[in-house]
């Protein structure tokens, strides 16, 4: 198989990153999702934990809050600083070999390289309140709001730094319906994909 990146943006509770997971261990090949939060924090000095909510989320459900961040003197926020680390260190993994990465605008990011596939999984909302549900062991109430609050605040945050529709199909090689195909279903797809493509 030639060189090969698969970025994956999800719905949350639609199994993305299961899906993402299981495509990294029949094809061989790395898998990046919190492993980057760590990469990022070193290269900006910031906490993981302050990390792991900036790279993906915005800092409310509300697009004026990115209006009221605090900024230095060449007008970038903490949040700024953090997607430029990201971005480079996706750019810098996505030139190491074959990866899939999760999440974090990097279908954006690496939207120029060739040789690389860009899938967006989605799901039915009972799938995925019940799957976040059981994860996060909520109540259905909570497991709803709990869904829909970090759809937003991903979809705020990257609307933000990209000139792109969160979910929107045509930015996507691939959208997959999670419940339609089931996990597995999905990984099957992308694999064949992955390595039909690139012979």
């Amino acid at each position: 198989m030639k060189q090969t990146i698969i970025t994956i943006s999800r719905e949350f509770g639609s199994g993305g990153h299961f899906i993402g997971e299981e495509v990294s261990k029949r094809l061989g090949i790395p898998f990046y999702d919190k492993n980057i939060i760590q990469q990022i924090a070193e290269k900006t000095g910031f906490s993981e934990d302050f990390v792991k909510e900036q790279s993906e989320y915005a800092p409310s459900k509300n697009m004026f809050a990115y209006a009221f961040v605090g900024r230095d003197h060449t007008g970038s926020s903490l949040s700024d600083r953090i997607y430029a680390a990201q971005t480079q260190v996706i750019r810098n993994l996505a030139e190491k070999g074959s990866c899939i990465i999760i999440g974090r605008c990097a279908d954006y990011i690496l939207k120029d390289r060739p040789d690389t596939y860009h899938i967006f999984v989605y799901g039915d909302e009972y799938e995925k309140i019940s799957r976040t549900q059981q994860l996060f062991n909520l109540s259905e109430k909570d497991a709803r709001a709990m869904n829909r609050d970090m759809d937003k605040k991903r979809r705020l945050h990257y609307e933000y730094y990209t000139d792109r529709k969160w979910g929107r199909a045509e930015n996507y090689d691939i959208s997959l319906n999670s419940s339609t195909f089931g996990i597995d279903g999905c990984v099957e797809i992308i694999k064949e994909v992955a390595v039909n493509k690139s012979l």
